[in-house]
């Protein structure tokens, strides 16, 4: 695999893995030990800068300043919620802004990683969606933002790094829609010289794309939500247009196959339902549902909708949410209810929006792929 960039940029080492970066230095006949010494100066120090890494010979720092370089995401804003949560805007070259939010709970902490500038997907109860698709994110740029939290909390004065002890992949975008970049990041973030974080502490969360659900069995075993929000197919394809291109049998199959390929009978799918007032949220949703997953090795976190200006959704009542739970707890199954955190700065689930800096700096590609993504999503 040839890593040395053919268009003379420099190439960006936050967002390579440690076997991009062994295949770079073997390129340039330097060890492959190399890799796990940048590594280590990126991800466990937060150096950016090649000058400041002292077990690296002077010969090779002056090299590799003339090739490449060590850029984390630009932060155009900042802001912490009441709550304890704080929230990145994050510009992204396309010429938009994506979220990152860090959610502290108790001695977890948990960081919510976007990586597509918009949605395509649409989905009727999610803001990000409305905005539309934009671009997919580098690898550096995802990734990037586990970097920025990081450095936001001084966690690489301690060189490990690690302070976010849970990522989840459902900021903005579908994930399996930039399937090559997101795998590379959660690379990253896994590997012991990145940062360490545990398969079943990264999660990818998605609206159910089945065939790179299916690819993704091959490369990756990190834990898995499915964004469901319906108990059958007519009332989920209003609310999440994708279904009918992949109903609910065939994602749920492709999830099951996904668990077994993992070889641990412990492992559960987590299931994502937002419970929307009068939508999907009644008696006779729940005891549906809990028939829809009876054999399904899941568990259920129930997520109460979060308003955002022009949604025709609210949120249902305490009383409701707590009926609807209790109907699943009876079934046998083990349930949550997500806690709204950060709704203050606009950072809880469904609420990320980012913005737009300036729609007239997207290329033709971008605009020609959120267009075949859409056909996509509403191709039966």
């Amino acid at each position: 695999m040839n890593i040395i960039s053919a268009s003379g940029r420099k190439i960006n080492f936050l967002g390579m893995t440690r076997k991009q970066l062994e295949s770079f230095f073997l390129q340039i006949n330097e060890k492959p030990f190399r890799a796990r010494q940048v590594m280590q100066w990126i991800h466990h120090r937060g150096v950016t800068d090649f000058r400041q890494m002292s077990d690296i010979s002077l010969k090779l720092r002056e090299s590799l300043l003339q090739t490449a370089e060590i850029i984390p995401p630009t932060v155009s804003e900042e802001k912490d919620s009441s709550d304890g949560t704080r929230k990145w805007l994050i510009e992204i070259p396309s010429g938009g802004v994506v979220e990152s939010v860090l959610i502290p709970s108790g001695n977890r902490t948990t960081l919510c990683v976007s990586s597509q500038v918009g949605c395509a997907l649409d989905c009727s109860f999610c803001s990000t969606g409305k905005q539309g698709f934009q671009a997919d994110l580098s690898s550096s740029e995802i990734v990037g933002q586990l970097w920025l939290a990081n450095k936001s909390f001084d966690a690489f004065q301690n060189g490990s790094g690690r302070m976010v002890s849970n990522v989840v992949m459902m900021g903005m975008g579908e994930p399996l829609l930039n399937f090559d970049n997101v795998v590379s990041a959660m690379d990253i973030m896994m590997d012991d010289l990145g940062y360490g974080i545990s398969k079943r502490k990264v999660t990818l969360s998605t609206s159910g794309v089945v065939p790179q659900l299916d690819k993704l069995s091959k490369v990756s075993d990190v834990s898995l939500a499915i964004s469901l929000h319906a108990p059958n197919d007519n009332l989920r394809s209003q609310l999440v247009p994708l279904n009918r291109k992949y109903p609910i049998a065939e994602l749920l199959n492709s999830a099951r196959r996904y668990l077994s390929s993992l070889n641990d009978l412990n492992r559960r799918v987590t299931i994502e339902y937002a419970l929307i007032s009068g939508v999907n949220d009644q008696l006779e949703h729940a005891v549906e549902l809990g028939k829809l997953l009876k054999k399904f090795p899941c568990k259920i976190n129930l997520i109460p909708f979060n308003p955002f200006p022009g949604s025709e959704y609210s949120r249902p009542s305490k009383r409701t949410v707590s009926k609807f739970w209790q109907t699943l707890v009876d079934a046998g199954f083990i349930v949550t209810v997500r806690a709204t955190r950060g709704d203050d700065i606009d950072a809880a689930c469904g609420q990320l929006v980012g913005r737009v800096l300036d729609r007239t700096r997207r290329s033709s590609r971008y605009e020609e792929k959120k267009t075949k993504l859409s056909a996509f999503c509403n191709t039966p």
